[in-house]
């Protein structure tokens, strides 16, 4: 993706995923590895022997997990398309930058990123999270600046690390709402409950000070603000994994609560995620889905994931325009 050499370069940095089934174990490994994102019992030199059996006590029901979607996760294609779009979008604003995606557990890592950008004379390094976390984008960034130290290269570094309440990432993400919504039949729409979910984060970060759990407060406010009046709604998260105590409510827990309250209408909202993955596509579609159906939920749908659609790459372009300043 390497453009003209001496202007900007762009880093798209996201989790990453296992695009084909052999890259499962070390991608489990690596994100079990990281105690920025889960500190396993032990402390940090154990931490990598414990990974590896926790890696291998979930493995098989992982990969089975990943052949329900295909076999491997389409993150990193769809961070490959936004980069592509990006550049693209930042071209026709009469900026010749160059791209590239930095993935945290699988590659291109961050040290592939840099070679991708060897041309660029500074860097703008944009996180995929729109809410921040040090146990996303934090420990994104630190993979990043480790591998700037590695490289001995000391141009400008501007960060875009969280964006909750941007306007064009409210108006991108309302809009994945509103075309949701539209799938049911005009009268039934002012009763249908939209949740919002949201990937978990261990307690124990946000009683360290960690904003992510306000930053998604203010995304699902800022959403709210762009749909009809009195839309029923609510907040859980999810993916919660791990021998630590998460931050809640479950997503499965308010979908059953809803069933319990004679909920039939449900339109569940990916608001951490930008890219489809197994979160999006294994758990909100299917385990979720049907819970859902077995305890009466009877329209069950996702708005689709931000993915590269053009209001999205707008909203990136915007971003990054305004960090180039």
């Amino acid at each position: 993706m390497a453009g003209e050499a001496g202007g900007p370069g762009v880093i798209l940095m996201n989790l990453g995923g296992p695009a084909r089934p052999s890259a499962i174990r070390p991608f489990l490994t690596a994100l079990f590895s990281d105690r920025e994102i889960i500190r396993l019992p032990g402390g940090p030199l154990l931490q990598p022997v414990t990974a590896r059996l926790l890696t291998t006590l979930r493995l098989a029901s992982v990969r089975a997990n990943y052949a329900r979607i295909g076999g491997g996760s389409p993150l990193p294609a769809i961070t490959r398309r936004q980069a592509e779009g990006l550049r693209e979008r930042l071209r026709a604003r009469g900026i010749e930058a160059q791209t590239a995606t930095a993935l945290r557990y699988t590659r291109p890592r961050a040290d592939d990123a840099l070679r991708a950008l060897s041309g660029a004379d500074r860097l703008v390094a944009v996180s995929l999270y729109p809410q921040y976390s040090r146990a996303t984008t934090g420990s994104s960034l630190a993979d990043l600046r480790r591998a700037l130290d590695r490289a001995g290269l000391g141009f400008p570094l501007s960060v875009v690390d969280r964006y909750p309440d941007h306007p064009g990432y409210l108006d991108a993400l309302a809009d994945t709402v509103r075309r949701g919504l539209s799938a049911w039949p005009a009268p039934r729409r002012p009763s249908v409950v939209v949740l919002f979910s949201a990937h978990s984060l261990p307690e124990r970060l946000v009683r360290e000070g960690d904003p992510y759990v306000e930053e998604v407060g203010r995304t699902v406010a800022g959403v709210r603000e762009r749909l009809p009046a009195g839309q029923p709604w609510r907040l859980a998260f999810q993916s919660r994994v791990g021998p630590v105590r998460w931050v809640g409510p479950g997503t499965e827990e308010v979908l059953r609560d809803l069933a319990r309250e004679g909920a039939r209408d449900v339109l569940v909202v990916p608001v951490s995620f930008v890219s489809d993955h197994l979160e999006t596509l294994y758990e909100i579609d299917l385990l979720y889905g049907t819970l859902a159906r077995r305890r009466g939920i009877e329209r069950y749908r996702r708005a689709e994931a931000l993915n590269d659609s053009p209001a999205f790459l707008e909203a990136l372009a915007d971003l990054v325009t305004e960090a180039l300043r």
